[in-house]
Order: C-alpha cells, then sequence, then structure tokens
C-alpha cells in the first residue's frame, strides 16, 4: 500500500502542482493548443490517440482551469497521499485516458471535450475508496456526496452559473466515467484493501 500522508508534506502537494502547471502552461498556448490537444471525435477515429489523454490537460479559458486548479488542491486536503511519479502517471494514463476513451465508446453525441474534471472526480474516488478501506466514515460521507453530485448533473444538469463561468457545457458523462476509470483501476492495483496493522504507525 502507498503511505498516507498529512497535507503538510511538500511531497504530497507536487504531483498534483506540476499537473496543475502544465495545464497553465497549455492553456497560455492559447486556442491552437486546445485544438490540437482536445478530445476530438473526428481525430481520434482517424488515429490520434493522444487526444484520449491531453484532452484532460486542455480547458476551455483561464476560469475553466483555475476551477480545476482548485480541485487539486481540495484533493490534496482531503486525501493527501505520499505516491510515487510512476504511480501518478499511472493514475493519469488509467484514470485520464480511460474516462476519455468512455466517452468515445459511450456518449457517440459528444463531439469535443477539455478539462481536468472528470480526471479529479476519479482520483477523489479513489482517494476515498483507500479512506474507506482504512476505515474512515467521513470519506464515506464524502464519497456519497460525490457520487450524488454525479447524479444531480447527470439528471438535472450543471447550474446555468457554473457553465457561464467557464465558458461551455458541463460534460457530467466525463465525471461518471473519470469514477468508473478509478474504481478499475483501484480494484486492480489492491488501492482498496484494507491496510495491514502494524507496529509503526508513519
Amino acid at each position: 500500500m502507498i503511505p498516507e500522508a498529512s497535507p503538510a508534506t511538500p511531497a504530497v502537494w507536487l504531483p498534483p502542482l506540476l499537473i496543475v502547471l502544465v495545464s497553465a502552461a497549455l492553456e497560455l498556448g492559447g486556442a491552437s493548443v486546445t485544438e490540437l490537444l482536445r478530445y476530438d471525435r473526428v481525430a481520434i477515429d482517424d488515429g490520434q490517440w493522444w487526444r484520449l489523454l491531453t484532452a484532460n490537460f486542455v480547458h476551455l479559458g483561464w476560469w475553466h482551469w483555475f476551477l480545476n486548479a482548485l480541485s487539486f488542491g481540495l484533493l490534496v486536503l482531503l486525501c493527501p497521499e505520499k505516491a510515487s511519479p510512476g504511480a501518478w502517471l499511472l493514475r493519469l494514463i488509467v484514470v485520464g485516458a480511460g474516462m476519455s476513451l468512455c466517452l468515445h465508446l459511450f456518449s457517440p453525441r459528444l463531439s469535443y471535450y477539455v478539462g481536468l474534471s472528470g480526471l479529479v472526480y476519479g482520483l477523489f474516488a479513489l482517494g476515498f475508496g483507500r479512506q474507506i478501506a482504512a476505515g474512515d466514515r467521513f470519506a464515506m460521507a464524502c464519497l456519497a456526496f460525490l457520487a450524488a453530485r454525479i447524479v444531480w448533473e447527470l439528471m438535472i444538469g450543471a447550474p446555468a452559473s457554473e457553465e457561464g463561468l467557464i465558458g461551455g457545457s458541463v460534460v457530467a458523462e466525463s465525471h461518471l466515467y473519470g469514477v468508473f476509470s478509478a474504481a478499475l483501476y483501484g480494484l486492480a492495483a489492491g488501492s482498496f484493501r484494507r491496510p495491514a496493522a502494524t507496529a509503526d504507525t508513519p
């Protein structure tokens, strides 16, 4: 199991910070970079498979990026974890690309997609799942809230104020598929097993 850590530990902030900074650098590239890297159904059908992963790192604009950056900050506060760079890279590939692949397979009417929200929903689910396995009841409430929010978005839709702020529609399916991809990753990696009791607590 990957050891837990405190939000005060600098190491737990580094991978999320790098993700946010990379996405900020891509946002500086403007519309041309976004068009090159976004989820584009036709382009993916033509063989541009990298878009399944890179779509997560480009945004509709700076407000969209800012809200996603705040979500990563909340992720570290609620689900602090000391994970290796290799573990983070694998999660980005499995959860990020898995989410986009699900969009491609199960949301055929969607032509374009950008943003980190599907990925971060998956990372929240993975973090809460690990905490629940360790007996954390607060994490159970957090995961229930996450599930309720997804159901609300799928049935009712996102608030118009939120869509106005980010400059586009919220793709609620991406949040569902992000959680689904994270669940598959967690099960395969053994992330949801109850930690073994040890003499020393890190």
